[in-house]
């Protein structure tokens, strides 16, 4: 989608995009979920919305593309205003200088691929031979040139949603959103067009917005990621930012770390789940605590060493992961605690759902920060 331009877009592919410098404060009622969300995404810069089912990413997506109108707040792209509740402004889905990649592509079927990159130039009121110029200069950018004449149903998952970019960037748009794009990949597919994504998004020279809800995706392909949870920012960050120091445990799940909330007085943290831990360096007052599920070793016995946080506790759960084994063991008066094993542990500990176990994990493996 996006606004008829008052020149035609260049059939170059590698002339930037103007700037999109999307500034959004979205409040947005849809049914239970009340979003409420303050997104400033400077051109040039891909932004991830991550997050778990109905934290109202999707509802975010809607408002940017002009798809919901805003119940409060304001949205300006480039510094044209696009809904503002206010002044009544409300620029309409179709006049927006803005692009979407839908998770299933919605490609036209009748057409060929060329067609269908083609087609948003041409609703556009470019000329039938600037458009096809373009489109297929844009085709042979996604590395598509050979199946220009090929439809839809001829093309594999990886093919379609580059013919699904090429289409969303061949107008120029200002801003480019992109729902769950690689969601209807398989694995090895996956792999190969998330890098492709990643540069082809950062070359185009707009803002982009896109939202997932897997982390290695976002991880991959953004330049900064914010995680909505029931309709709020709890953490925006650059990845590696996002990764090492998570704010609530839905973060710290997807990224693979225990999080846990307490109150430091020196080398020592009161957990709020309960017990204490020993850290590294000194803290004073709220924290969090962070550390990884392959620095915690199981035992049957109590464990001799160095490792200062030992407690007993229980195997609550046990989930294969790639080719590790994850165990979550719980404590009467101490925090859950997830672990990674090797198969060969599991089996050597004789590890099951109820076997007593005694957790260890060093001080110098935790990352501890302002809570």
């Amino acid at each position: 989608m996006s606004s008829q331009r008052s020149t035609p877009p260049t059939a170059d592919p590698r002339e930037a995009a103007p700037g999109g410098d999307l500034a959004a404060y979205l409040q947005v009622s849809r049914g239970a979920l009340q979003l409420e969300v303050d997104l400033q995404v400077p051109s040039g810069q891909v932004v991830a919305l991550l997050g778990p089912n109905g934290a109202g990413k999707t509802t975010a997506l809607h408002a940017l593309a002009g798809l919901l109108r805003l119940r409060a707040g304001s949205l300006t792209l480039g510094g044209r205003a696009l809904d503002d509740p206010t002044t009544g402004t409300f620029v309409p889905a179709a006049r927006r200088e803005v692009g979407v990649v839908f998770q299933d592509y919605l490609l036209f079927p009748h057409l060929t691929a060329l067609e269908n990159v083609a087609f948003g130039l041409r609703a556009r009121g470019v000329g039938r031979v600037a458009a096809r110029e373009a489109a297929g200069a844009w085709l042979d950018r996604v590395g598509l040139a050979d199946r220009a004449g090929v439809r839809p149903g001829q093309l594999s998952g990886g093919q379609a949603q580059r013919v699904a970019l090429a289409r969303a960037l061949a107008t120029r748009p200002r801003l480019v959103l992109l729902d769950e794009p690689l969601a209807a990949l398989d694995a090895a597919t996956r792999l190969e067009v998330r890098a492709d994504l990643a540069r082809h998004l950062r070359e185009f020279g707009g803002s982009a917005v896109l939202v997932t809800h897997d982390p290695l995706d976002a991880m991959v392909i953004a330049d900064r990621i914010i995680v909505l949870e029931q309709g709020r920012v709890v953490q925006d960050g650059a990845p590696a930012e996002v990764a090492r120091a998570p704010r609530t445990e839905y973060v710290a799940r997807l990224v693979g770390l225990n999080l846990l909330r307490g109150v430091g007085s020196g080398p020592v943290v009161s957990v709020a789940a309960g017990g204490v831990l020993h850290v590294a360096d000194p803290v004073d007052g709220p924290v969090l605590v962070a550390f990884p599920p392959t620095s915690v070793t199981l035992h049957r016995q109590r464990p001799e060493g160095s490792a200062r946080n030992v407690w007993r506790g229980a195997i609550r759960a046990l989930e294969q992961h790639a080719h590790t084994v994850r165990a979550q063991v719980t404590a009467a008066g101490h925090p859950l605690v997830l672990a990674d094993v090797t198969p060969a542990a599991v089996a050597d500990l004789d590890l099951a759902v109820g076997a007593a176990v005694w957790v260890s994990f060093k001080a110098t493996d935790t990352h501890v920060y302002p809570g």
